[in-house]
């Protein structure tokens, strides 16, 4: 995901380098992500310090590693309470310095450039000050400063990943009849022109009694969300050697004074 989305975005120099040294924790924060309906496109502005929401409280303590974690103090969401549901650090190649929490519903995420470490009986450091930097150009440009880049996804525009905002109502009466005909007559229309009158006669499609049933199904996955979104996709392995020798061959047939009289051609 990483190589595709830098082919096509501008970025800091660095990123494919620092991608080959991704660490575990790294990987499982980005296939979660990938598993809530990240798409490549969106993993720009994730790269970049985008502020992410994710429908999963669960992700809050499963992103808590035993050996890189480690609380941290931020201005996000100040409507959780901190002591319960502290922020979270981590350092990493490609995240430089991980950042997520607790929201009222699920988890934040957001990648910074410069990890702060100033808090409590702590003295500021150098990484401090670039990071009190980092916030001037925030302020400036009203952009996150995000590893790899600027994104325009702040605490105030954020992005959604599997947000829950369907909420499951009931067609009234009226409605549902006249919706049931129309796909009754669709469905009728299809048997017709799909095939062949003869082997439609043969083969009947299922009969059911409510076709409206179906409509408000949840489909399984992300329900049809692609991966790739609408980014650009390349090719880069080489072809076979075996394929390119055999399209490479020439099938000229022989020259006609080859041919013998009497003989098959």
């Amino acid at each position: 995901m990483i190589s595709i989305t830098a082919r096509a975005g501008q970025y800091r120099k660095g990123l494919v380098h620092a991608a080959g040294r991704l660490s575990t924790e790294e990987a499982v924060i980005l296939a979660d992500l990938e598993r809530h309906g990240l798409q490549v496109p969106q993993l720009h502005d994730v790269l970049c310090g985008g502020h992410v929401l994710v429908d999963d409280p669960g992700l809050y303590e499963e992103w808590r590693f035993d050996k890189v974690s480690h609380p941290r103090i931020s201005s996000h969401h100040r409507d959780i309470d901190k002591t319960r549901y502290p922020d979270i650090g981590m350092r990493g190649n490609v995240v430089r310095e991980k950042l997520h929490g607790r929201t009222q519903q699920g988890t934040w995420v957001q990648l910074e450039k410069t990890p702060a470490a100033f808090g409590r009986r702590k003295l500021p450091s150098f990484d401090d000050v670039r990071h009190l930097m980092d916030y001037v150009v925030y302020r400036i440009t009203r952009s996150n400063v995000g590893p790899w880049g600027l994104s325009r996804m702040t605490e105030r525009r954020p992005m959604y990943l599997s947000p829950m905002l369907a909420v499951p109502t009931r067609l009234t009466p009226p409605v549902a009849r006249l919706l049931t005909r129309a796909l009754h007559r669709i469905e009728e229309s299809d048997d017709v022109t799909a095939v062949s009158a003869d082997l439609a006669s043969h083969v009947p499609p299922p009969e059911r009694a409510d076709p409206a049933s179906e409509l408000g199904r949840a489909l399984s996955g992300r329900g049809g969300r692609g991966l790739f979104g609408s980014s650009e996709v390349w090719v880069t392995q080489a072809p076979s050697p075996s394929a390119a020798a055999v399209l490479s061959e020439s099938h000229r047939p022989p020259p006609a004074d080859t041919w013998r009289v009497g003989e098959p051609t």
